[in-house]
Formats: structure tokens, sequence, C-alpha cells
């Protein structure tokens, strides 16, 4: 049997994917239950406890396949970069109705009807996927309607498959973002995180963790003389760490220096991280 990244295979000594029968061991298989994410923000948990880490978030009209449902906990791989872990049971919805649009700005709000003077009663990150049933205008402003009855602002929604055209523009998009550990979303993010959502909205899906993405993204890149050879777009690792170049001498991402999504020097980052984390590990050009 060959090793299996446990973040991107569902198996544990006492239950697996019943697609990995014969791959893993296993006291038992079971094949996943298709679920949909219903809540705008779910944290995949490392354990089924409220005090476990978080390793990564799903968004609102994600889809997964549930392994097991035990105690107010599921576990769960999202269908989208195949991330396993454990969320809340309440987060779960049926897969009810195809998604039609994706949120493409970076936070928005959900109303209860077509009229943003009514008091918000959700909101949605850049990312989510919905199901738009219809179309309302209210004093000049456009709404889509959603099947809960809510209504979201028109112009905040994209057809999906219509794809930025650049990623980079997208992340840029973030700048004062909160930094968040295990975040995906507009309402707080990490450094991988940013590149996954960025490159999902220009049409490319990529895994999740800085290793995997140091690991898969593009062809490695010699940066040359003193980085000289850098693109905006390209990509730089540390150890735990990926920033995106904006330019050839400057970069964005998700730090916690500033706690926030941030423009940043590529050399003064260079300096400042290497006092404590040492320099970059790998330039990527995707």
């Amino acid at each position: 049997m060959t090793a299996r990244d446990a973040r991107l295979h569902a198996f544990r000594s006492d239950l697996a994917d019943a697609r990995l029968k014969g791959e893993v061991a296993a006291d038992r298989f079971v094949a996943g239950r298709p679920a949909r994410i219903t809540s705008a923000v779910a944290d995949l948990r490392k354990a089924p406890r409220p005090d476990a880490g978080v390793n990564t978030q799903a968004l609102f009209g994600d889809d997964v396949l549930v392994f097991e449902d035990a105690e107010g906990w599921a576990w769960v791989q999202a269908e989208r970069d195949g991330y396993v872990g454990y969320v809340a049971d309440n987060v779960l919805g049926a897969r009810e109705h195809a998604p039609t649009h994706i949120v493409s700005v970076p936070r928005t709000f959900l109303y209860p009807g077509p009229d943003l003077r009514f008091p918000a009663d959700g909101q949605l990150s850049m990312g989510s996927t919905v199901t738009v049933t219809g179309a309302a205008e209210t004093r000049g402003t456009h709404y889509a309607l959603l099947p809960s009855g809510q209504a979201v602002i028109a112009r905040h929604l994209r057809q999906i498959g219509e794809l930025a055209d650049d990623y980079v523009t997208v992340a840029e998009s973030f700048l004062g973002t909160p930094y968040l550990w295990g975040g995906v979303s507009g309402f707080g993010i990490d450094c991988s995180g940013l590149v996954q959502l960025s490159m999902r909205m220009a049409g490319r899906d990529v895994l999740r963790d800085t290793d995997m993405q140091a690991a898969s993204i593009g062809m490695p890149l010699e940066p040359g003389p003193e980085f000289s050879g850098l693109q905006r777009g390209d990509l730089v690792f540390w150890k735990g760490h990926v920033a995106i170049m904006t330019d050839a001498e400057d970069m964005i991402h998700a730090n916690g220096h500033t706690m926030l999504v941030s423009r940043e020097g590529l050399k003064e980052a260079v300096e400042r991280i290497g006092y404590l984390y040492g320099g970059p590990t790998g330039f990527r050009r995707p």
C-alpha cells in the first residue's frame, strides 16, 4: 500500500473512503454522502471538537462528501480541492439546486428581499456559489433572487464559467483583509488561501496548503541575480509561506506581520522574514 496524504484522502484506522479500498488499511470503508455547505464559511477542523485547530475552510455552496456524522460533527472531504476535515453538522444541507453564479467581490450581503434598506440577514465571500432564480430592481439597484427568497446585489455576482483575466488583480482586491490562519474567504484569509481563491476566480484550481502549492503550481523558476528575473504573477515561497509578485519588485501576501493582506517590497520582505525563518525556499511561475 502506498503512502497517502491524510489532508487529501479520507482515511483513518477505523474508517475510510470506499474509493481507497486496497490502498489504505481501515476497519471499514464507506461511500461518501453528497452534501453542500449552507453557511457563509465553514471551518474544517483537525478533530471533531470546537477547540481543534482549523486547517482550512469551505464556502457557501461548496460540495462535500460526508463519510461520518456523529455527535454534532461530520467528517467530510471538500470536492473542489480534496481537503479532509471535520465540520459542524449544522452547516450541511442537500444539493438541491445547481449553482449558476459565483460571488466575484471580496464580500457581499444577503437581504431578505430586493432592497438594500432591508436589514441584511447574511453575508457571502468571494468564491461562494449560488443559484439565481430571478431578478428584481429597486430604486435603480439590480438584485439577483435566490431560492431562499433572499436577494444579493446582482453586480456582485458573475456567471459560473465567466473568469477573471488576471489572478493578481483578484488578489489585490483583498488588500486590507484580515489575516486568519486557515482562512480562505473575504472575511479572513491566509497566504495560501489568497493564492488558491485568487487563482480559482481566474479559472485555475490549485491545492490548498503552501507545501502543496510549492510542489505543484506551474514550473520552478530561477529568480536571477537580486531577483531580477521575477515578474507579475510569480510566486515566492518560504517555509510555510507564499507571496504573489505584483511586479518585478513588489509582492502581495496575507501575513502575520501586518495581520492583513498587504503589499511589501520583496527585498524588504526577504530581509525581514529571514531574521526569523530564513530565506525563500523556491520560486514558481504559474
